[in-house]
């Protein structure tokens, strides 16, 4: 699509996926028999699947199978197949741009088409991918063998300074909805703003006024990237619970993107949860690796001056990130552990009723140990080994999510 590398791609992204630091699987949980079986008894959902900026890569399917290893891609119908992911919530995904009036035509553009990016997917195999606005209709969707899209959007940058205009969103079935992203916008402070300096001190005038408009709706707000006072905002005028679809804990890394301890009983005390998210920088400190840096943004800067990509420049481009991955190894990834200490954390502290999965696939996530979708069931293998039952796995793989989603719902219009 037109606006793919300008607005649409994660950051460090190849062409909407990741420029995730690959190296050889370290050491990972067995999965038993027994695990798997009771991973594949259960609804598997991941709140934040950045997979959609994939269907509009030149010459890629979400039919066909793909590698990690060589093409940097985590979701595809075999993959989710084989690690047993029922589905999720697919992420309309939009960089942030310039608060100007060229700059919220261009995103709202390119973010309408990325969802309909998501609804082709479906109308071209509903035998594989059925569209889902209701937590009800996950369990029949599932129980059919077929896969589950729920539509979120990350980032409202897109609606400009027009709020009805989540309406059209609601409408073409999107249900959750975050604020802001890796900088300050029109709605609210971002965690991570390059200033280091709050604009509003959490949810801007206007953003208050989408805040009630999501109520309103039914779309579930969503405070993953917002500052910590954003949430503060949310949890005080939501009248509905807040998801966290893709964050960690800072009492395991102290990082912006995490949440502390305190924030995380507030969320669970208004019925919120927390999807434990598996994006590396936001796990654990890494070694610098400057000569590996100082290539991929190399690499980066001939991307974004690319925006109509073909299969032929793709393929080059892919070539030179393997390039960069022989050249320069990542020798200091985050692992499976590291992403298990924020999830176990979290389940100590709010226990297994408030905290849930949204791994960032396709948008930066994966740690050695679990690369793509296939190893999902390494995470019901851990914990069951850390004591959990079936009942607690079926909250923390959907339950929880779900139960937020018909909160929405229940509440809408009133």
């Amino acid at each position: 699509m037109r606006t793919v590398l300008m607005m649409g791609a994660a950051p460090l992204s190849l062409f909407g996926v990741a420029l995730l630091p690959l190296t050889a699987h370290a050491e990972a949980p067995v999965v038993t028999k027994k695990d798997l079986s009771l991973h594949q008894r259960l609804i598997t959902l991941d709140s934040h699947l950045d997979t959609p900026a994939s269907l509009d890569l030149p010459g890629w399917s979400i039919e066909e199978e793909h590698g990690v290893h060589s093409d940097y891609t985590q979701v595809d119908l075999p993959r989710m197949k084989k690690g047993g992911l029922d589905g999720g919530f697919w992420a309309i995904y939009t960089g942030q741009g310039p608060l100007t009036v060229e700059g919220f035509r261009k995103a709202r553009d390119f973010a309408l088409l990325r969802g309909m990016s998501i609804r082709s997917m479906v109308a071209a195999d509903p035998d594989n991918f059925v569209l889902a606005t209701k937590a009800s209709e996950a369990a029949p969707i599932a129980a059919a063998g077929k896969r589950i899209v729920y539509m979120s959007i990350e980032n409202a940058y897109p609606l400009g300074e027009d709020i009805t205009l989540l309406k059209t969103f609601y409408d073409m079935g999107v249900r959750v909805s975050g604020f802001a992203h890796f900088a300050h916008n029109q709605f609210a402070d971002s965690s991570t703003d390059p200033s280091k300096k709050p604009r509003y001190g959490g949810l801007s005038p206007l953003g208050k006024e989408l805040l009630t408009e999501m109520n309103r709706l039914g779309v579930v707000p969503d405070a993953s990237h917002s500052s910590d006072q954003v949430l503060d905002d949310l949890l005080a005028l939501s009248t509905t619970p807040v998801l966290l679809t893709h964050s960690g804990c800072k009492a395991v890394y102290d990082h912006p993107r995490n949440i502390d301890d305190e924030h995380l009983k507030a969320l669970a005390a208004k019925g919120g949860v927390i999807q434990m998210n598996a994006y590396g920088a936001y796990l654990r400190a890494s070694k610098p690796n400057p000569e590996r840096q100082k290539a991929l943004m190399a690499l980066y800067g001939q991307m974004r001056e690319d925006a109509k990509l073909s299969p032929e420049k793709r393929a080059e481009l892919l070539a030179k990130r393997r390039e960069i991955d022989t050249l320069y190894p990542d020798t200091d990834r985050p692992t499976f552990d590291d992403f298990m200490a924020h999830m176990l954390h979290a389940l100590k502290v709010v226990g297994p009723d408030h905290v849930g999965i949204g791994l960032d696939w396709d948008g930066g996530g994966g740690v050695v140990g679990m690369e793509d979708v296939v190893d999902l069931p390494k995470i019901t293998a851990a914990l069951v080994k850390a004591g959990y039952s079936e009942a607690d796995l079926q909250k923390i793989w959907s339950g929880n999510v779900l139960r937020v989603l018909a909160a929405a719902d229940a509440a809408k219009g009133k």
